[in-house]
């Protein structure tokens, strides 16, 4: 009963998601591709029965780039595998495009009607299917069992914020959550709030975010022009709404010969926001010098900005250090891990719910440092650089020690097709 009432709301909602597709497309064009994929509208694709087909849902950026991590050691522990891969966000669907091979297929997240995700599984026919992180849903679930396909929620996170909320629905989420095979989740706390909500936790296997490789190309890139440089880079990494304006004001307080000891670059979380940032940066009164521009010879005052896709080793190999966007605002944090694993030092603001244990240990291992505000922020992050090479290889090597997630959860996995 429960069930069918929540089905009939989203049902209604549909013309309101494909207002909100479509809205998006203008400035993210993506969005506006293959938008019948969502309400469960499938092109021809003709299935290989000889191979396992294994589903991957990744909703955005941040899960597809653990799902990378996580697929290489599927493919090495299931060799003639097949990926399906579904995204619910435009960064999410480019990114995972770099991760398809031959035979593999890749559409959107179906809306979660019964219709839509009853036909994904008729039409796909998924050998088992894998859910990163916070990604389940109802009829999706509830789908999946009909078709009995198994699904299990890998690199599970539940916040205490994400609890409150849930516990508010948790009539609907018990249902779906007692609905999967498997779930592994990140920590010991991750699985203690799950199992509130009524999840079974079949283990805790860390962070797969953990096993991250560094791009080789882009840190050899980085560390040829931090050899070149006169002074030190600090960047704002992956900023989120609302912290670049600030920090942009607490530079702006700070004494010029201050100012100018550094490079300040600031790196957007959201590719469709760098036209606004630059904005912002001109807007308080700096000179704004976007990817590719950067003076070396130590005269180059502006605000460096990194509108660049996929370049995150090669700006945090650059950094001496690194501010933490979304921690600054009450966002959860990004992800600290891939700055750390490049050698970087970080400096977080007082919002890190997103990645609470690895915040936690990065800060007793002395390769992470609270905050409460931007303002401390920069003075923190100046005085990190005055430490030459000590905590960039603490960063790394702190990163290495924590690894192994991947191989565990893509072995749980790979039992299901015994």
């Amino acid at each position: 009963m429960i069930r069918a009432i929540y089905s009939l709301v989203v049902w209604a909602m549909q013309p309101f998601v494909y207002r909100k597709v479509r809205s998006r497309a203008v400035l993210e064009p993506m969005y506006g591709e293959h938008i019948n994929e969502r309400f469960g509208d499938y092109d021809a694709y003709v299935a290989d029965g000889t191979h396992p087909l294994i589903w991957i849902h990744a909703v955005s950026l941040g899960e597809t780039r653990a799902a990378a991590i996580l697929l290489k050691e599927l493919r090495s522990v299931i060799p003639h595998m097949r990926l399906l891969l579904t995204n619910g966000t435009a960064t999410g669907r480019a990114e995972g495009a770099k991760l398809l091979q031959k035979d593999d297929v890749q559409v959107w997240q179906p809306w979660d009607t019964k219709g839509a995700t009853r036909q994904f599984f008729a039409h796909f026919k998924p050998h088992l299917g894998i859910l990163l992180e916070t990604e389940v849903w109802p009829n999706l679930i509830a789908s999946a069992q009909a078709a009995c396909v198994p699904v299990s929620l890998v690199n599970a996170r539940m916040s205490e914020k994400s609890l409150t909320q849930t516990l508010r629905l948790k009539w609907l989420a018990n249902e779906a959550y007692r609905g999967l095979t498997q779930i592994y989740a990140q920590t010991q706390d991750d699985a203690a709030r799950l199992e509130c909500i009524g999840a079974k936790v079949d283990g805790v296997f860390g962070n797969l975010k953990f096993d991250i490789t560094s791009n080789p190309e882009q840190l050899l890139q980085a560390q040829a022009m931090r050899r070149a440089l006169h002074k030190p880079v600090i960047v704002l990494a992956s900023s989120r709404e609302g912290e670049e304006a600030r920090f942009l004001n607490a530079l702006q307080a700070l004494p010029i010969k201050v100012r100018a000891s550094a490079h300040w670059l600031i790196v957007p979380r959201h590719p469709q926001r760098f036209d606004e940032v630059t904005s912002l940066i001109t807007a308080s009164g700096f000179a704004v010098s976007r990817r590719g521009h950067w003076l070396i010879d130590g005269t180059d005052d502006s605000i460096w900005l990194g509108d660049s896709l996929g370049e995150m080793a090669f700006y945090a190999g650059l950094a001496s250090a690194a501010l933490l966007g979304g921690s600054f605002e009450k966002l959860g944090g990004q992800n600290l891990i891939e700055v750390l694993a490049c050698g970087c030092p970080i400096v977080m603001g007082p919002h890190t719910f997103n990645f609470d244990e690895a915040a936690t240990l990065a800060e007793a291992a002395s390769v992470a440092f609270r905050v409460e505000t931007l303002e401390s922020a920069i003075q923190r992050s100046l005085a990190l650089c005055t430490v030459d090479g000590f905590e960039r290889n603490a960063a790394s090597d702190f990163v290495a020690k924590h690894r192994g997630a991947a191989i565990k959860t893509a072995t749980a996995i790979q039992k299901l097709l015994v």
